[in-house]
């Protein structure tokens, strides 16, 4: 049953997170690869890396008061964040072409975190609400960590998606060695102070700590999401910058720039062309949408890099190949 609650609610925040991607999707086996990084590495990393600390904490102080505490306030936002952060990095170094924006960035951390919050779930709600309280206190668990907090771990992670996304797109050598740690302090620091919250919480008397802490909880949300709403609009004014030449040139027609540069426009496009028999080739034209005009901004800011000037010819003609097939 834990493994239910935890990892279906997961499920469904990823599907979200893809969902708000909106120009140009993410690989979904890229995705489900840090998810599973998440779920698997990062935990059990945590697990093995942080008992070991916490032991010698408590072999050093003889405490165990003050190890659980450090291990909370300190060992657990360092660890967990710098592994979740790892596997944003892995993408960032080795499928860089995939790595086009601040969007993606958070994509990226959003859906790794959603894995180790999983997973970290399923022990909490198994040990500690239904090990010591049964199913009563699996649920109440249950509400506090899923539902009420349910995108602590993504909002935490999102930091470091976003610093490694603008040492992407700067050439200055500060800015890209700045940017990730700025990111990654930003990340743990929300951690830390989430985790001191928490720990406030649970010692105070009523409900005054928790609504405290509910309320740090949705700040944060809604800054991210802000962010994001930024993101997402940021995105469409470069589709609507960088595809008019495609249909300047008669490569895509004014319809199809229209559908391209619409918040909503390629979505309901994907959606009505769903049962029909040009379904695939929409899709792929949408997502070539997106990626030939991340990869002209790319150009015009970082230059050649890995070859973008090969890349925005090879989807110029993948453009000119599914355009007449492609729905609107």
């Amino acid at each position: 049953m834990s493994v239910v609650l935890s990892f279906v609610p997961a499920f469904f925040y990823a599907w979200i997170i893809y969902w708000l991607d909106r120009y140009e999707k993410e690989p979904k086996l890229l995705l489900g690869g840090v998810f599973v990084w998440g779920a698997v590495v990062a935990t059990i990393v945590t697990l093995v890396v942080g008992g070991t600390i916490e032991v010698g904490i408590l072999l050093f102080t003889s405490s165990e008061a003050l190890a659980e505490l450090s291990g909370s306030l300190v060992v657990a936002p360092l660890l967990e964040e710098s592994l979740k952060g790892l596997a944003i990095l892995l993408v960032f170094l080795f499928w860089r072409h995939e790595f086009d924006s601040i969007l993606d960035g958070i994509v990226y951390a959003a859906i790794v975190a959603l894995g180790f919050a999983a997973t970290e779930n399923v022990l909490y709600l198994y040990f500690l609400g239904y090990g010591e309280e049964g199913v009563s206190g699996l649920l109440v668990l249950f509400v506090v960590r899923v539902l009420l907090g349910g995108w602590n771990h993504p909002v935490f992670t999102a930091f470091i998606g976003i610093g490694l996304a603008v040492a992407r797109m700067n050439r200055a050598p500060a800015t890209r060695w700045l940017a990730p740690f700025i990111g990654w302090c930003t990340a743990v620091f929300l951690h830390a102070l989430h985790n001191t919250l928490a720990s406030i919480a649970g010692a105070a008397e009523g409900f005054s700590g928790l609504v405290v802490l509910v309320a740090e909880n949705w700040l944060t949300w809604l800054i991210v999401f802000g962010i994001i709403l930024w993101a997402i609009y940021r995105e469409g004014k470069g589709i609507q910058l960088y595809l008019r030449e495609e249909m300047e040139q008669g490569i895509i027609s004014q319809q199809h720039y229209d559908t391209a540069r619409s918040w909503w426009g390629a979505s309901r496009a994907r959606l009505r062309a769903l049962f029909q028999p040009h379904a695939r080739a929409t899709r792929q034209f949408y997502q070539a949408c997106g990626e030939i005009a991340h990869k002209k901004r790319q150009l015009a800011k970082m230059g050649e890099e890995d070859g973008n000037s090969a890349r925005i010819e090879d989807l110029r003609a993948q453009l000119a190949r599914l355009a007449p097939q492609a729905g609107v």
